[in-house]
Formats: structure tokens, sequence, C-alpha cells
């Protein structure tokens, strides 16, 4: 949720519906080496320090989305109280957006997301784990898109809950589902796990980014479990190769 309050927006929480993501066994004590590979496997995130997650590097990404065909009726504000400045642009098979990252703390209570750490909690994500439970925007990293309005309708361009967003932050990739839905002027959201992985601070009332960040969603793309970032990566992945291999 955004620093200012968001108006509600239509539509009810959807169900991404699928297999429950299975724990990775831990490592031996002692075994430094497995430790390092198993805190990699729990997550699917790539070791702190490392500047991107799968095979694609962020220059290949961006190299992709220097041009902007406007798809969106206008353009959105970074934060609520802004001025309208972000097109969202498309693609053939993505649209994407440069803006600004919010941190999004809804959905399940956590140390690091609640009513104390962030005023704007809601415990609820307008998309579902597998088996039905909010995000737990502390261990997932998802992204937030705007509110449908007649600046544009995600579901149009075939984005949906649980669809893939690459998200690039300097040299560094991660990929994530659509987990939320915002404000319908607003863009440039994303869960704490999202801002901890791409470095940036993930306090959900002083943290986030002013600018820099590109996101960008793979069309009628989907992870029938969001919460499993392995299977995220793996999918983004894929995508990400066809995107920047075609034309």
């Amino acid at each position: 949720m955004r620093k200012s309050l968001m108006t509600a927006v239509g539509g009810s929480a959807v169900l991404v519906a699928a297999a429950l993501l299975i724990p990775t066994a831990g490592a031996a004590p002692g075994d430094t080496a497995a430790h390092d590979r198993t805190a990699h496997d729990r997550t699917g995130r790539a070791a702190a320090g490392e500047p991107k997650e799968g095979s694609v590097s962020a220059a290949d990404l961006l190299a992709k989305v220097e041009d902007c065909k406007q798809i969106s009726d206008g353009k959105y504000k970074p934060d609520e109280d802004g001025s309208p400045s972000v097109p969202v642009c498309d693609t053939e098979s993505a649209v994407f957006w440069k803006a600004d990252l919010d941190v999004d703390c809804d959905g399940q209570e956590t140390e690091q997301c609640n009513k104390e750490t962030d005023p704007a909690y809601q415990d609820d994500t307008a998309f579902h784990t597998s088996d039905g439970q909010p995000l737990d925007a502390a261990k997932t990293p998802y992204v937030v898109v705007p509110g449908k309005s007649d600046i544009w309708d995600y579901s149009d361009s075939g984005i949906q809950g649980g669809g893939i967003v690459a998200v690039i932050k300097d040299d560094k990739v991660l990929y994530a589902g659509v987990g939320d839905v915002g404000p319908q002027e607003a863009v440039g959201e994303a869960s704490y796990a999202a801002a901890d992985a791409l470095g940036i601070d993930p306090d959900p009332a002083t943290g986030g980014a002013d600018s820099g960040v590109t996101y960008i969603a793979f069309k009628n793309s989907k992870t029938d479990a969001i919460e499993d970032h392995a299977k995220t990566v793996e999918l983004g992945d894929k995508l990400a190769k066809e995107f920047v291999g075609g034309n």
C-alpha cells in the first residue's frame, strides 16, 4: 500500500490455484556450501551481491524498452500526490513502465509488515497464494499494478494475477509475480521482498526508490504458485530470453 491511503479498487481477490510450495530440506550443520545452496533454493533468488536472476542481463532487457509505444490513455503519477509523467508502453509480448518503487507491505502480518511498521497496512492482497492465502510481502517478490481505469486496464493487455514481471534496477534483474492492485492513477510499486532483493530500502514508511526502476510485464503469462519464487524465476527467465530474442 502506498504511503498515502488508496481508494477502493473494484474486483475481488483472485485465487491463483495450483500445487503448494514444497520446502527445501535444510543443510547439515557445519556444511557452509550446502547452507548457501539451501538459502538460494529456498528463495529462488541470486545470492547477495549477484546482479541478476536467471540468465538475461539487465542491459539486454533495457535495450528492448528504449522506445515507448504508449498504450495507456494518458500517464500515471509516480505517487498519488505527484504529476502524471509515466506512460505504459506496449510491445508484442510485454508492456512496460519506468517509474519509482513504493514499498507495498500488504498481505500476511509479519514482523516487517504490520500496522505498526506501515500506517497504510492492509491484511489482504488482490491475488493470493496457491492455497488461497494473502501474499507475504516480506517473503514474496510481487508487483502492484494500477487499478483498472480509463487510463489503462491491465487485463486488456493480457496481464493478470500471477503474471510474470521483470523488475530492473541498475544492473539487477528480479522476477516477480503480479500480486496486488493499487490506485487507479499511480504506478510504481512492489513488495517489501522485491525492494529488498533489488537493494532498495524496503521500509514501508521511509524506504523505496524515487526513480530508476523498470517494470516489464509479460503478456498472457502466469505462475500457478506465486509464493514459489524459484518457479517464478524459471518462468521469468524463459520469457525474458524470448523477449530479448524477438524483434
